[in-house]
């Protein structure tokens, strides 16, 4: 409410500035290529697209900040919890995406190799016992169902062995492409979903994007911001102009760019400008015909813009006084 009744009492200045304007223009008229303005600002309302209750208001009115500088916090605790949150299923679909690319552990590795060394062993036993069985079946020394026996057993002991070797290498092969892939897709998730709770974070952090001066705040520690209401004003240094009111007759020999001067109260000295902008229309006209003796009293804003670095020395809402050059 405090913004809102702010808001109109300042409309109520500046329209009774404006007619004030207006008498000092032909006051004015007496001295030649002197004109009165006043001076207007182009605020800056930083606000967080996030709501919450205010905890820290760094920003103090008057006070001059630089990019960076912190200005509000408002309570943030979800949004902290929520990071972490992302953080952790990040770290652990990670790890599993890592196992996925390696194959099996080392240590089931060396048991597979173990089995193999140990079915090995028995595939060349029985090789040897074939090799005896054949020679003593070949003698008649053993009937032919011992020898029988003998081969079956070096076969399974064959068979055995070379089941090992294929699992081995398969030990040694990282996951199917297509689980690799389903995987590398929810890493990709999880860091999407960590960067937004970075961003909800980071808005309840709210720093100033360029240097100014604050002129106002909205709110006090404790009470609830809703989502993008303005907490802090500011007014950087470019975002300072001046308007001022010149006859009918002077405005059409004006363009952007032309230079001037401008003098005001307390002012150590004059401070050099440029005009920014000439309206096409008349600020003010009066509900007859022109004529040559109504046309005298037109006038034409004018806006222009403090040289670099002289903003600062001009407050909004301050008469000014312009000289052409």
């Amino acid at each position: 409410m405090a913004r809102s009744d702010g808001a109109v009492n300042g409309r109520s200045a500046l329209v009774a500035f404006a007619v004030a304007v207006v008498v000092l223009v032909g006051c004015a008229r007496s001295r030649p290529g002197l004109y009165q303005g006043y001076v207007e600002g182009e605020f800056v309302y930083v606000a967080s697209a996030l709501g919450g209750r205010l905890t820290h208001l760094d920003a103090e009115r008057g006070r001059q900040v630089e990019p960076e500088m912190p200005l509000f916090s408002l309570e943030s605790d979800q949004e902290a919890a929520e990071k972490r949150q992302a953080e952790e299923q990040l770290r652990s679909a990670e790890a599993q995406l890592g196992d996925l690319r390696q194959g099996k552990r080392a240590p089931e590795v060396e048991v597979v190799r173990a089995q193999l060394a140990q079915a090995t062993a028995s595939e060349q036993q029985a090789a040897l016992d074939l090799e005896r069985d054949e020679a003593q079946f070949a003698a008649g020394g053993i009937p032919k169902s011992q020898l029988e026996q003998t081969r079956s057993r070096h076969t399974v002991a064959a068979a055995r062995a070379q089941e090992l070797s294929g699992q081995l290498e398969v030990a040694r092969l990282p996951a199917r492409n297509d689980q690799i892939g389903a995987q590398s897709a929810e890493v990709e998730g999880f860091r999407a979903a960590l960067k937004q709770a970075e961003w909800r974070l980071d808005q309840k952090r709210v720093r100033a994007l360029k240097a100014g001066r604050v002129l106002d705040t909205f709110y006090r520690e404790g009470e609830y911001v809703p989502p993008g209401s303005p907490v802090v004003k500011l007014l950087p240094p470019a975002g300072v102009k001046i308007r001022f009111f010149v006859p009918e007759a002077v405005a059409g020999g004006l363009e952007p760019g032309r230079a001037l001067v401008v003098r005001c109260d307390g002012c150590p000295e004059e401070i050099p400008a440029s005009i920014t902008f000439v309206a096409t229309e008349p600020e003010y006209t009066p509900p007859v015909i022109y004529s040559h003796e109504t046309r005298a009293k037109l006038v034409f804003m004018i806006e222009a813009k403090p040289a670099e670095g002289k903003g600062p020395d001009l407050h909004p809402g301050q008469p000014v006084e312009v000289s052409l050059r």
